[in-house]
C-alpha cells in the first residue's frame, strides 16, 4: 500500500482532495487538528469539498454540513459522523507504520469521516449512482457535552433534515455491524449521618460507613443479558465514584456515590430508573443525567440489505452513541465503520489501512444494490 502522502495541519485553510484513496483521505483529515469545539477549519473543508458538485444540496448550520442527493429513489439512508477529536495527545501529524495510521481522530473517527466523504465524492461525480437517495451529516462537538452536539441541535431544529428510512453512523466497529445501543444512565445515592470528632467518633454517625450496602448491592449484583432483535445486550451497573469526608479528624456526615447503568435497548429510560430505584430500594437516589438505547431495526427490510452488504455478521453495540438519536426519531440505526474502538482517545490511536479500505469497498456495495452499473474500484 502506498504511504499517504501527508499534509501537515496548521492555522491556515485546509483543503481536501477526495480524489484521494479512502486510506489517504483519513491521513489528510487527521492532520487537521479540530478538538471539540474547534471544527470552523475542518467543517470549512469539508463544506468547500461537497460544493465542488452541482448535483448535491449542500446546507451549512454553524459547524454542521448536510449534504442531500435528490435523485427520486423510495428509499433514503443518512451516513453520519462527527468531526471532533478528543484533545490531542501529542499524537499529531498522522504517521505510518506497519499498515497502520497512527494519529489523533484515526480511529474515532475520521476514518470513517473519509468514508463518507468518498463515497460523497463518487456520488458527485457520477462516478456511483446509488440505488437510495443519500444525506451526508457531518456534526461538531461529539465528544463533548450533550447540549453543544451538532447531531443533537439538528435533530432538535431541523429534524427533517434527518428523515431516512436507515441511518448509518461511522463509529469505529473493527469493520463489523453492530446494531443500535446501550442506554447509559448516572445516578447518584446519598447517605446522611452525624459529624464527630474523630476522638470521639461514638458521637457521630459515619456517613461512609452507611454507604456500605449500597457498594455491598453493587458487588453482589449480576447484569442481566438479554436478547434484542436476535442481538445480545449485555447490561451493566458500577460505581464510578465515591465521595465522603471533611477533614482528616472528622467523622463525615455525607457521602455520595455515583453509579451508572447501561442498559438494554428494550427498556426505556422510565424503566432503567425504575431498576435503579428497586436495586437501591431505602436509600436516596437522584438521576443525574441519561440517554435512552436504541433498538437496531434489524426488522426492517433495509436495515437487513445493508447487514448482509456490509458482511453479514451484527452484533450489538455495547456502548452508547448516537445512533440513539436517531432511533429518538423512529429511524433505525447501524454502527459500522474500520477502526478499534478500543484505541479511541488513546495517545496511540491508531487504524489499520487495509480495514479503512476494505470498509470503503463494502459501504459502495450495499449502496449499489440492485444497479446495473459496474462495480467501482478505488485506488
Amino acid at each position: 500500500m502506498t504511504t499517504p502522502d501527508l499534509r501537515p495541519s496548521g492555522p491556515g485553510p485546509a483543503a481536501l482532495d477526495l480524489s484521494r484513496s479512502s486510506a489517504q483521505l483519513t491521513a489528510d483529515l487527521v492532520d487537521i487538528e479540530s478538538v471539540s469545539g474547534d471544527e470552523a477549519r475542518i467543517t470549512d473543508a469539508v463544506e468547500a469539498a461537497a460544493r465542488r458538485h452541482d448535483r448535491l444540496a449542500v446546507r451549512r448550520l454553524g459547524n454542521v454540513v448536510i449534504v442531500r442527493t435528490e435523485l427520486g429513489r423510495t428509499e433514503r439512508v443518512v451516513l453520519a459522523g462527527h468531526l471532533d477529536t478528543v484533545p490531542v495527545a501529542g499524537n499529531l501529524p498522522s504517521r505510518v507504520a506497519d499498515g497502520r495510521l497512527h494519529g489523533c481522530g484515526s480511529s474515532d473517527m475520521k476514518s470513517g469521516v473519509a468514508l463518507q466523504l468518498r463515497v460523497l465524492e463518487l456520488v458527485g461525480t457520477g462516478a456511483l449512482e446509488p440505488a437510495v437517495d443519500l444525506t451526508w451529516l457531518f456534526y461538531d462537538c461529539e465528544e463533548i457535552e450533550a447540549t453543544r452536539n451538532g447531531l443533537n441541535r439538528v435533530a432538535a431544529e431541523h429534524p427533517e433534515l434527518l428523515a431516512a428510512d436507515l441511518a448509518i453512523l461511522l463509529e469505529p466497529t473493527n469493520g463489523t455491524v453492530e446494531g443500535g445501543c446501550q442506554g447509559s444512565m448516572r445516578a447518584q445515592l446519598s447517605t446522611d449521618g452525624r459529624r464527630a470528632h474523630s476522638a470521639r467518633s461514638w458521637l457521630g454517625i459515619n456517613a461512609i460507613h452507611l454507604a456500605a450496602p449500597i457498594l455491598q448491592r453493587l458487588a453482589d449484583y449480576r447484569a442481566r443479558e438479554v436478547q434484542v432483535e436476535g442481538l445480545t445486550y449485555r447490561e451493566g451497573l458500577n460505581a464510578i465514584y465515591v465521595e465522603g469526608g471533611v477533614a482528616g479528624n472528622v467523622i463525615p456526615d455525607r457521602c455520595l456515590v455515583t453509579v451508572n447503568y447501561r442498559f438494554a435497548p428494550d427498556r426505556s429510560e422510565a424503566e432503567a430508573e425504575a431498576h435503579l430505584r428497586s436495586v437501591f430500594d431505602g436509600f436516596d437516589l437522584a438521576v443525574l443525567d441519561s440517554a435512552p438505547g436504541a433498538r437496531p431495526g434489524l426488522d426492517r427490510p433495509l436495515a437487513q440489505r445493508a447487514v448482509a452488504a456490509l458482511g453479514g455478521e451484527v452484533a450489538g453495540k455495547l456502548g452508547w452513541t448516537d445512533v440513539s438519536r436517531f432511533s429518538a426519531l423512529g429511524i433505525p440505526a447501524l454502527n459500522f465503520s474500520p477502526g478499534d474502538p478500543n484505541l479511541a482517545h488513546r495517545a496511540d490511536e491508531s487504524v489499520e489501512l487495509a480495514q479503512v479500505e476494505r470498509c470503503e469497498q463494502l459501504l459502495i456495495g450495499f449502496l449499489r444494490q440492485f444497479s446495473d452499473e459496474p462495480h467501482v474500484v478505488t485506488n
